[in-house]
């Protein structure tokens, strides 16, 4: 096991104008289970591949525990990747696929048999050892591929979205068993995805990419809490939080005929914000106060059910707690399953004050 350095990372691709990664800098601990996520194309597989040592380096350096990697080949860096195609030979069993690196590194029969087994064990894979890949389920070639990457004790694990093959109910049920596995195991591992889910719920931190540049780094928590810009905050979690470009006014932020007091300091010179709230922190009422919502659709998903609205203005007076850009704009607010507005109701929304985000317009940096 060992710890994992960024130090300035960047990957320019030949002809490129812009760095694919740009200055990375991170820190992952030693057993560390560390997720890099991010919208397609935002510079996240290619962090990874360039730990793998299957992408140069342009600018800056990698080190795995105290040894500079940035120059040595993949083979010599002590990493096992798990691929998003499990990538197994169809030709051999399911031993022979997750002995095959250890064979081709000259490990003794006995010893390439004895982790296979392990492995095996570890992964409910026993049963399948003698199956070929094409009598396997997805979830179970899956297994296979982790099993390869257990077999060979690295220092480090990558996975690079080895979960978006599989169909909804078994990518639930292999996440949990990935975190499970990387926590009897104790092994640094870096899980690149694009599903914030996933990253929610098998992270020990989120570090978030946009545009080759890395926005924030926490625990699941502090990203969904204290998000530091927009874009993190519309990111993480789902739905996404509601973010509403509102006036201030009186003390605090016109929230429809209902204010919600924000201290002056904090306010500034600002005339406007873009204020924040996940959906679960919007209290939904028939009556006034609060932003006059209609409702477009409400999706029902057992005990809990989803509101989509979009804001309304009764008066012109009324259009001054809502931002130009948010007239017609959609909100979603959790609503009770069973007992809930319907479709084409008009509803007031209020923000729960204990939960409101509030983000400058031009940078989009977190205010409060």
């Amino acid at each position: 096991m060992a710890t994992v350095t960024f130090d300035g990372a960047t990957r320019i691709y030949p002809g490129g104008e812009h760095p694919a990664v740009d200055n990375f800098n991170l820190e992952i601990a030693d057993g560390e289970f560390l997720v890099l996520v991010g919208p397609s194309g935002c510079g996240k597989s290619t962090t990874l591949r360039m730990l793998a040592g299957l992408e140069e380096v342009s600018q800056g350096r990698i080190l795995i525990g105290d040894k500079d990697v940035t120059e040595l080949s993949p083979k010599d860096r002590d990493i096992a990747m798990v691929f998003q195609n499990y990538a197994l030979y169809p030709h051999m069993s399911v031993a022979e696929n997750m002995a095959f690196a250890l064979k081709i590194a000259g490990v003794s029969k006995e010893e390439r048999d004895r982790r296979v087994r392990e492995a095996a064990e570890l992964l409910d894979l026993t049963p399948y050892l003698d199956r070929k890949p094409k009598a396997l389920s997805g979830g179970q070639r899956q297994r296979v591929a982790m099993g390869r990457a257990i077999v060979r004790e690295p220092q480090v694990f990558l996975m690079d979205e080895p979960l978006s093959n599989l169909d909804a109910k078994l990518r639930v049920q292999t996440r949990t068993q990935i975190a499970s596995l990387q926590r009897r195991l104790g092994v640094t591992t870096v899980y690149v995805t694009h599903d914030q889910t996933e990253a929610l719920t098998m992270g020990d931190r989120i570090a978030v990419l946009k545009d080759g540049v890395l926005q924030q780094v926490g625990t699941p928590r502090d990203l969904y809490e204290n998000p530091v810009n927009m874009f993190v905050a519309g990111f993480i979690g789902s739905p996404a939080m509601n973010l509403l470009d509102l006036p201030f006014t009186n003390g605090g932020v016109a929230f429809g005929d209902h204010v919600h007091p924000v201290a002056a300091e904090q306010i500034g010179n600002r005339d406007s914000v873009f204020v924040g709230v996940r959906p679960e922190d919007l209290i939904v009422s028939t009556e006034k106060p609060g932003l006059r919502v209609r409702v477009n659709l409400v999706e029902e998903l057992g005990a809990d059910g989803y509101l989509y609205g979009s804001i309304e203005a009764e008066s012109d007076a009324y259009a001054d707690g809502i931002g130009a850009s948010d007239k017609h704009k959609q909100v979603v607010a959790r609503v009770d399953g069973r007992t809930h507005p319907k479709t084409g109701d008009v509803v007031y929304v209020l923000p729960n004050p204990a939960h409101v985000h509030l983000f400058d317009k031009e940078t989009e940096t977190r205010i409060v």
